[in-house]
């Protein structure tokens, strides 16, 4: 249902430390209508421009305060992913993304303790890189 609000597209940008371009970055939002902790966020799958991205290549921050794994998620009882709150989901990639439109495909996955299956959201967004 909120699948189509998942990916911010406009929020692709290229990430730069040290003067250096280290990977890329957008927002998200969490597609279930209630928040949940991030221990069932289950990692995101991101392929961009046809290309998979690694799981051990994607950072997910929430609130612009601590920077997870998806392996640190995993244990995370104390955090809360709130509906209508933007994550910034981190691709480590030297370089970064060239400028102009890339393709991001992004399936997320919810465990919702009332829901015998996960639950699973795709979204695909064309996005800019300036």
């Amino acid at each position: 249902m909120f699948d189509k609000y998942m990916v911010c597209e406009e929020t692709l940008h290229n990430v730069v430390e040290d003067g250096a371009v280290t990977g890329y970055a957008f927002e998200v939002r969490i597609t279930y209508y209630r928040g949940l902790r991030l221990s069932m966020v289950e990692p995101f799958e991101v392929v961009v421009d046809g290309a998979p991205v690694p799981v051990e290549d994607l950072r997910f921050t929430l609130g612009g305060a601590r920077t997870y794994t998806f392996a640190e998620m995993a244990d995370e009882i104390g955090d809360r992913w709130e509906f209508g709150e933007r994550a910034l989901l981190t691709v480590r990639k030297p370089g970064g993304l060239a400028a102009g439109e890339h393709t991001l495909d992004v399936i997320e996955r919810l465990r919702i303790s009332y829901m015998p299956v996960l639950s699973e959201a795709r979204c695909r967004k064309t996005a800019v890189v300036a």
